[in-house]
């Protein structure tokens, strides 16, 4: 279903939240708003199967509709990985649990609605979390992320995607710039593009690629890189 949530310019504006309204239109909106989405899924497949054994067990948190698990679960099929999928939106994991029967990978996939602080991790031995940490609010990212470190395997891998801002206001300027042209060419309306944005203003707080960095050496990992950044929108690999 295509994304239309924000096209109605006389709608009160509200906090953006994931309900089933949004779990309706989940999958168009992440292809239309989050650049090289499909790219980044396959880097990590590569990723995964380059330091995950076989049959090791990966968590996505913040899993939404399933999209990230089931492209993985596809690309490393002969590696019979389990994945984990965890959100909070029963919605989004209702969604997902459909979309695992209707691709025949339900057996080597599980959904739990749940809070992702209040998850009891089974020896994972890699976490994702795509534009996950974003939603945390500041002050408490760096302990869930010393908490992750902690869950994973020794050479565990952790995959964390996210928005993020610029150190130099010119150039912050500039990549918004390029990210709000990204989703005009998408189709999406000046009335659009402005309501979302208001609507993740409260909601949504980016940090720079350094304090990505930061808060993930501070966490315990030693080996940290980005693997992926276009304008505004970086990926980082940590391994254990």
């Amino acid at each position: 279903m295509k994304d239309q949530l924000f096209n109605d310019p006389d709608s009160l504006q509200e906090d953006f939240q994931f309900t089933a309204k949004v779990a309706e239109v989940f999958d168009d909106m992440l292809e239309r708003s989050i650049p090289f989405y499909s790219e980044i899924i396959d880097m990590s497949a590569q990723l995964i199967k380059q330091f995950v054994p076989a049959r090791g067990r990966i968590y996505d948190l913040g899993c939404s509709t399933g999209t990230t698990v089931l492209q993985l679960a596809r690309k490393t099929d002969a590696s019979g990985y389990a994945f984990v999928g965890v959100d909070s939106s029963s919605a989004m994991i209702e969604k997902a649990v459909l979309k695992a029967e209707m691709y025949a990978k339900q057996d080597r996939l599980e959904f739990i609605q749940a809070d992702i602080f209040d998850i009891e991790f089974q020896e994972p031995a890699a976490i994702i979390m795509n534009y996950t940490l974003q939603f945390i609010r500041p002050m408490l990212r760096q302990e869930f992320l010393t908490r992750l470190y902690q869950a994973l395997l020794p050479g565990g891998l952790l995959l964390l995607s996210e928005k993020t801002v610029c150190q130099t206001s010119e150039l912050n300027r500039s990549f918004i710039q390029h990210y709000l042209d990204f989703k005009r060419r998408q189709g999406y309306s000046e009335i659009e593009i402005s309501k979302k944005r208001e609507a993740l203003e409260n909601i949504l707080v980016p940090f720079s690629i350094d304090e990505s960095l930061s808060l993930l050496r501070n966490a315990g990992f030693k080996k940290v890189e980005p693997f992926f950044q276009w304008f505004n929108f970086s990926s980082f690999v940590a391994v254990k």
